[in-house]
């Protein structure tokens, strides 16, 4: 029976595993702390020591530019509540209808469209004051929209989503039921972190800020999806349409697209 002590350096195993820990402790040091921060695009990440910091989890004061990082495109600057249009009057509401009137050549008279344009009709009016502030601003771009919301006053806009609020949406389609909608607007794809559709756009629930989907021309919305997916359109709050559109197939947005457009009587 061997008399060597078990940690002693004159044991080669002993060494061999000391050496090997200390081989795999370097290799993740430099590649958590330096390679990996460092690969990162964000202004904040230029620099080894700026790389190994916010590896660390070190407040962004303690970099060694204090500065914050401006955002490189607009953001969506409304502060979404389920209070925030509460209580219109019914001044604001024909103050609307009236300057609804230039917006029926895409969005009908009644807010239905006949083509690609969203419906109106009965949608929350807190997606609509939000969607026309985004256009305003330039968080979200439309070659029709961003013009027609310039001018608008934000009373303009109040009186705009009021009004919409108030007009009767389509009636649910004959023969349709959420039971037998697709996967991904009843259950979502949980192992690619897509929650169903339903659970903020209604059906099952509905999320401040979400929009009223049902009846929506499968065109416009198969597009926004595509557009989140790619970027081109980014003023969700917080970015969780971008995260959940990347994540989901074609055949997923049109499944998704094609159900709600049907969910309505023309």
């Amino acid at each position: 029976m061997s008399e060597e002590r078990l940690f002693s350096l004159r044991n080669p195993w002993f060494r061999a595993s000391v050496g090997a820990t200390a081989v795999v402790f370097v290799f993740s040091v430099v590649v958590g702390f330096v390679w990996l921060p460092s690969a990162q695009r964000d202004a904040q990440f230029q620099g080894l020591w700026n790389a190994i910091c916010s590896a660390a989890g070190v407040p962004q004061q303690w970099l060694a530019n204090d500065a914050p990082v401006a955002p490189q495109v607009p953001l969506s600057k409304v502060e979404v509540t389920p209070q925030l249009l509460a209580g219109a009057t019914a001044s604001s509401i024909g103050r609307g209808a009236t300057l609804a009137l230039r917006c029926t050549m895409c969005h009908g008279e009644r807010g239905m469209s006949g083509a690609s344009s969203p419906n109106l009709a009965g949608q929350y009016a807190i997606v609509v004051y939000k969607q026309l502030q985004d256009f305003q601003s330039g968080a979200r771009t439309n070659a029709v929209m961003s013009p027609m919301a310039l001018n608008l006053s934000d009373q303009d806009m109040r009186d705009l989503a009021a009004y919409y609020a108030t007009l009767p949406r389509p009636a649910a389609g004959q023969g349709l039921d959420l039971a037998d909608a697709p996967g991904i607007v009843v259950h979502g794809a949980p192992l690619r972190n897509i929650p169903a559709c339903a659970a903020c756009h209604g059906g099952i629930d509905h999320t401040a800020g979400s929009p009223w989907l049902d009846g929506l021309p499968a065109a416009y919305t198969q597009a926004q999806l595509q557009a989140f997916a790619s970027g081109a359109r980014r003023n969700d709050i917080s970015g969780q349409m971008r995260n959940i559109a990347r994540n989901m197939t074609p055949d997923e947005m049109v499944a998704a697209a094609t159900f709600y457009a049907q969910s309505t009587k023309r």
